[in-house]
């Protein structure tokens, strides 16, 4: 008796299931519709992959014949523009999606990037400094005055309405983003431009403010963990931001 019932139950969930594909097949769209069927079927990518393998293991022993390090640049540079493309890891993106869209995942993996590399860049300056050579990365050490502000005011607003920094840039260049192939040489011009006049505006300009290294003032340990700790606070506040506009939508 009970697997009676049970058939019954399932013949109703059944008939009202079709009745509901069919509600939805009459309200969808016409266009919607027709892009449906007029839908071109994928083209298999496996053949292209390998193609493309091929092509980055002959250049890199073509370049190695010459240089080493030439070669290690070429597979180093291709894994990294291969990560940063599936990983979809952009700067712009990670100042952009919390106000856009509300998303922080991004702007928390660039968190724990500069943590990382806080952390595994002050362990090799350290030892530079303990075995009385010079630090590397100290030409780095700019000084900071309002043209840095006014600079990376003028730079942010650029990278989002250009789609992306100069990473995001060259991997959506390498995806055929034709708008990303416009910017990309309006960078190039743009560097170009300011390499050719950056020594007047660090004469008036940036030389002007005071330059700051943490170690100098906090001690290593210090600075490591001042930077952690100021770290730590942009992330838990980036989670919190994230579930706030979340639920307010």
């Amino acid at each position: 008796m009970l697997s009676y019932y049970c058939e019954i139950v399932k013949s109703v969930a059944n008939f009202f299931n079709q009745e509901c594909e069919k509600m939805a097949e009459q309200t969808r769209p016409a266009a919607s519709r027709r892009s449906s069927a007029n839908r071109k079927p994928k083209k298999n990518q496996i053949p292209f992959g390998f193609i493309t393998v091929a092509f980055i293991v002959v250049v890199a022993i073509l370049l190695n014949m010459n240089s080493t390090n030439v070669a290690f640049f070429w597979i180093t540079g291709t894994a990294f523009g291969f990560i940063l493309q599936k990983g979809r890891f952009c700067f712009t993106a990670s100042m952009r999606d919390p106000y856009l869209t509300g998303s922080t995942s991004i702007t928390r993996a660039v968190i724990i990037a500069f943590a990382l590399t806080t952390i595994g860049f002050t362990a090799i300056k350290y030892g530079y400094s303990s075995a009385g050579l010079p630090i590397p990365g100290m030409s780095y050490v700019v000084p900071i005055s309002i043209a840095t502000l006014i600079g990376a005011f003028m730079f942010g607003i650029g990278m989002v309405i250009a789609g992306g920094c100069a990473s995001g840039t060259l991997m959506r260049v390498g995806e055929g983003f034709f708008m990303n192939a416009i910017a990309l040489v309006f960078f190039i011009i743009g560097s170009l431009w300011g390499a050719h006049d950056f020594g007047w505006w660090k004469e008036f300009f940036i030389s002007k403010g005071p330059s700051i290294f943490l170690p100098d003032v906090f001690g290593w340990m210090g600075a490591v963990l001042l930077q952690l700790f100021v770290l730590l606070g942009l992330y838990v506040l980036a989670e919190q931001y994230e579930k706030k506009r979340g639920s307010s939508h």
